[in-house]
């Protein structure tokens, strides 16, 4: 870290997460110690009830090391990675569980199970990955879209991603999330795709594609994320200056973006797949426990929001 001011857990989503029901999680392969020590801090955050799915004796002889009394944890044995995300993905899928969190396997693999169609857990909707971030000193998150999965998506993808996105932030309590979509430029320049891209997204949301959401663009950066920039030049915006949900032109953008905010400013990251039936939490070996905690709250919120969302 260059920064030197500690990472946080945000207090306000953890106790939102905490008010909720434990989620059963299917934690796949937690086979290495970050990663069972990430569903350990989770359960007795009281977040989630963990399904530890991968190889029994790893498992168990790594809880000794970390002293965690498994003895009320259910433990499902698979003989490798790949086993463990088919494994998992069909405890899911039968509703013995409601979320999925990656333990030590690519991601990859994890995601090929669940978009198998024998896990059932595909939905119309395209895969996209969200991180929720929070700034030590200042309470309001910043959300980022798709700093992970998707690499250079279309127009269609870019509607799914936001889609995703805005479903989360209406289970986070806000009602009409504002929505940046990036660019270099505020114009709509044939010389920047990414620009006509933003155009043509909000297009669609004026359709109603997009509902109960504010969504804007193209903007560059500083005006979406200040409002003297905007002002100064002549930018007469709902969103910019205040936007709740970034939407990046593609991987490169939101993968520096993040980071930037994680090394500079000691932002916490909570990072979410969206768009399959249940929340897929991605942890990271790099990701400080703080992170990993985030991501587990920020998934039980979603989970019980999606719970809540079917039977209405």
């Amino acid at each position: 870290m260059l920064s030197k001011i500690p990472v946080e857990c945000p207090a306000s989503l953890l106790a939102k997460a905490r008010a909720l029901p434990k989620v059963a999680t299917a934690v796949v392969n937690p086979v290495n110690r970050v990663s069972l020590e990430s569903a350990r801090l989770a359960a007795d955050a009281g977040l989630i009830e963990p399904v530890l799915v991968g190889d029994s004796d790893s498992i168990r002889r790594l809880a000794d090391e970390i002293e965690w009394d498994l003895g009320a944890i259910q433990i499902e044995t698979a003989g490798n990675e790949g086993e463990a995300a088919r494994l998992a993905a069909a405890i899911v899928g039968a509703g013995d569980a409601h979320s999925l969190m990656k333990g030590h396997l690519h991601t990859d693999t994890l995601l090929r199970a669940v978009l198998s169609r024998e896990a059932g857990l595909r939905t119309e909707r395209r895969l996209s990955h969200v991180f929720h971030m929070t700034v030590p000193g200042h309470e309001r998150p910043l959300c980022i879209t798709d700093a992970v999965i998707n690499v250079q998506p279309s127009v269609i993808d870019k509607a799914h991603i936001l889609r995703n996105a805005i479903d989360l932030l209406h289970a986070l309590g806000i009602a009409r999330p504002k929505v940046a979509l990036l660019s270099g430029t505020e114009e709509v320049s044939r010389a920047m795709p990414s620009s006509i891209e933003a155009g043509e997204l909000v297009k669609l949301a004026a359709l109603g594609v997009m509902q109960d959401a504010i969504v804007e663009g193209p903007l560059a950066f500083d005006n979406a994320i200040s409002r003297e920039a905007a002002e100064l030049k002549g930018i007469k915006s709902q969103v910019a200056g205040d936007a709740d949900l970034l939407l990046v032109p593609n991987i490169e953008t939101g993968n520096c973006m993040f980071k930037q905010m994680v090394y500079f400013m000691s932002a916490t990251a909570a990072g979410l797949v969206l768009g399959a039936r249940v929340p897929v939490i991605l942890t990271s070996r790099a990701d400080p426990p703080a992170a990993r905690l985030a991501s587990c709250a920020l998934a039980s919120v979603y989970s019980h929001y999606q719970d809540h969302s079917v039977a209405a």
